[in-house]
């Protein structure tokens, strides 16, 4: 009888991680894909932040030139 229960408790652990396998494997990678788009959006914001950057020294960059030449 011990070795039923042993055999029970085997097979009760073996499903016990088939049903976390079943569940959590999913909810990890979509935990992952959101992490990484919101990295993405992170990453896009950045270079859209650089960009509007270079734009406002370049703009900042031709109104010195023109003062400095109508001096």
């Amino acid at each position: 009888m011990k070795e039923a229960t042993d055999v029970l408790k085997v097979v009760g652990i073996v499903l016990l991680a088939l049903f976390v396998l079943a569940l959590g494997v999913p909810l990890v990678l979509t935990a992952a894909g959101v992490a990484l788009g919101i990295l993405g959006f992170l990453v896009g914001l950045a270079v859209t932040l650089i960009k509007l950057a270079v734009v406002v020294a370049i703009i900042y960059l031709i109104i010195v030139g023109i003062r400095a030449v109508l001096k």
